[in-house]
């Protein structure tokens, strides 16, 4: 609707609103939603002087294509706030689907924790993209391989006018295909130069950038105070939606516990974490540092399950290692299903994936 304006002409839509309800002006606040606004030369100041005249609040929509979001925020010189519309999350999942939400999530019945669970399999499986959640499983991927095809063209190649498509594709096939692997540079560039691919190591870092720009992939760096320490680390690289990995894992392999930790991944983003993860002193790896707003820190392993003694065991230990250089951090072993073997220290909580996904922290 907007296209073909100019910013001198967006004021027109203003005044005809408030020519068919003049008492509202000045006196209650009006909501105006403008959706890809970016089409409009000039309409950074339009929007200004609007919040500066008029009784409004403000909604701007639109596609990482032509304007990102920290674009918004520098046009409106910090008077804006950004929200980031990710996939359905396992509650909106659930209420998608119609299913009954908990009435105590750290305490659910067992009625409750059974459907709960049966519910998160499916949603590991499908994904919180709301247009795939009642297709087929072969429907559901070429819908969500289309969804990346398009992400690439439009938001990357069209955008920074990307010429190098054939590694555009090869690095986004690796990280959607390899969630919570550890990755560098240095390796991404060595195949690349094997197969006679020409591509800087400084292109890499690029496409990486913009492909956490259009939200397709999230990554992960070492927590350290030192930045040469956490530029030398890998780091570990997860799609924005699980529902994405069966699209570009050839493996083979079930990935369900791959599927998991990326959920809580991007949960931990939903509720504002900052999040790293942990290497200690005797190499032992936590999954995620989560640190909030509000300075409270949580360390967070994530497990299908903890059947084996030895992962168990692992498991368990990197949190108390992690513990020792970080004692104000809560330590959370989340996973999927009920703990079988071995006792877990006491400071650790053991929340099933299902309730801790929709708020719950039981023991």
């Amino acid at each position: 609707m907007l296209a073909g304006l100019a910013a001198g002409d967006l004021h027109l839509i203003i005044e005809e609103y408030y020519r068919r309800f003049p008492a509202w002006r000045g006196k209650e606040v009006v909501t105006w939603c403008f959706d890809e606004i970016q089409v409009v030369p000039g309409w950074e100041r339009f929007i200004r002087r609007l919040l500066d005249s008029e009784k409004v609040e403000i909604f701007l929509s639109g596609s990482s294509a032509a304007l990102l979001s920290r674009e918004i925020a520098t046009a409106m010189r910090g008077r804006a706030w950004e929200v980031v519309i990710h996939p359905f999350s396992f509650e909106e999942y659930l209420r998608h689907h119609g299913h009954e939400l908990p009435r105590h999530p750290g305490l659910p019945s067992a009625r409750e924790r059974s459907s709960l669970e049966r519910a998160l399999l499916d949603y590991l499986d499908i994904g919180g993209f709301p247009e795939a959640q009642a297709l087929d499983s072969a429907t559901r991927k070429r819908l969500l391989a289309d969804y990346v095809d398009v992400a690439l063209l439009r938001d990357v190649v069209e955008r920074h006018n990307v010429t190098n498509i054939t590694g555009l594709r090869w690095l986004v096939r690796h990280l959607l295909g390899n969630p919570a692997a550890m990755f560098s540079m240095e390796k991404f560039y060595a195949p690349f130069k094997s197969q006679g691919i020409a591509v800087s190591k400084d292109t890499l870092h690029q496409l990486l950038g913009y492909l956490e720009d259009c939200f397709l992939v999230r990554t992960v760096w070492l927590e350290s105070a030192s930045l040469r320490r956490k530029m030398v680390n890998p780091r570990k690289a997860y799609p924005v939606d699980h529902g994405l990995i069966p699209v570009f894992d050839r493996s083979g392999r079930a990935n369900i516990g791959h599927a998991l930790e990326t959920a809580v991944r991007i949960e931990l983003e939903r509720r504002g974490a900052e999040v790293s993860y942990i290497r200690t002193g005797a190499g032992l790896e936590v999954d995620f540092m989560a640190r909030y707003p509000d300075n409270r820190l949580e360390l967070i392993q994530v497990c299908a399950n903890l059947d084996d003694p030895a992962t168990h065991q692992r498991e368990i230990r990197a949190l108390i290692e992690a513990a020792k250089e970080f004692p104000m951090a809560s330590l959370h072993l989340i996973i999927l299903e009920p703990l079988r073997t071995g006792e877990v220290p006491p400071g650790i909580s053991t929340p099933s994936a299902a309730a801790w996904l929709v708020g719950g922290q039981e023991r």
